[in-house]
C-alpha cells in the first residue's frame, strides 16, 4: 500500500491483540544467533528493523515488554505468546520480527550475528557475512556496552 510514494506495512501477533504499522523503509534481515533469542524463541531469531518515528502501535491490549537485560527490552503479546519486537533503550529504532509482518513483504537477507553462540544442532550454510557478535563490538558482553571503533 503506498501513501505519498511512502511504504506502509502492517503486522500483528497470532490473535490480533497487538496490531502495528511501519510507515517507511524495513532493514533487511539479520538472524541473531545469541544465546537471549535462543531462550525467547526456542531457535535463533529473524529481525528487520524500522525508525521508531515510522512504528505506530494501532492495538496493544496485550503487548508486555520484558526486559531482558540492562539496555533492551522484547515485547511479546501476553495472549497469544508471539514474540514480536526487539528494542535498545539507546537507539531510535525498533527490531521486528518479520514473521508478524502481513502479506509476507519482500526483504533481503543480510547477515548472521553471535555466530559464536550457535548450538550444536544446526549450521549455516548460507553466504551471508557471519559475525561472532554484533558487528563492531568485541564480544558478547560489548553489545550493550562500548563499541569497538576501528
Amino acid at each position: 500500500m503506498l501513501m505519498n510514494d511512502e511504504q506502509i506495512y502492517s503486522g500483528s501477533c497470532a490473535c490480533g491483540n497487538v496490531t502495528y504499522n511501519v510507515k517507511g523503509q524495513l532493514s533487511g534481515v539479520t538472524y541473531c544467533h545469541c544465546i537471549q533469542c535462543q531462550k525467547a524463541s526456542g531457535h535463533y531469531v529473524a529481525s528487520t528493523s524500522a525508525n521508531i518515528s515510522d512504528f505506530e502501535l494501532i492495538s496493544d491490549s496485550s503487548l508486555k515488554w520484558y526486559q531482558s537485560s540492562k539496555n533492551a527490552k522484547r515485547g511479546f503479546c501476553s495472549n497469544c505468546g508471539s514474540n514480536l519486537f526487539w528494542k535498545l533503550s539507546v537507539e531510535d529504532e525498533i527490531g521486528i520480527w518479520p514473521g508478524s509482518l502481513d502479506n509476507s513483504p519482500i526483504l533481503k537477507s543480510i547477515e548472521h550475528i553471535f555466530c559464536s553462540s550457535i548450538p550444536s544442532y544446526y549450521e549455516i550454510r548460507d553466504d551471508l557475512p557471519k559475525h561472532e557478535f554484533f558487528p563492531g563490538y568485541e564480544n558478547e558482553s560489548d553489545i550493550y556496552g562500548i563499541k569497538n571503533e576501528e
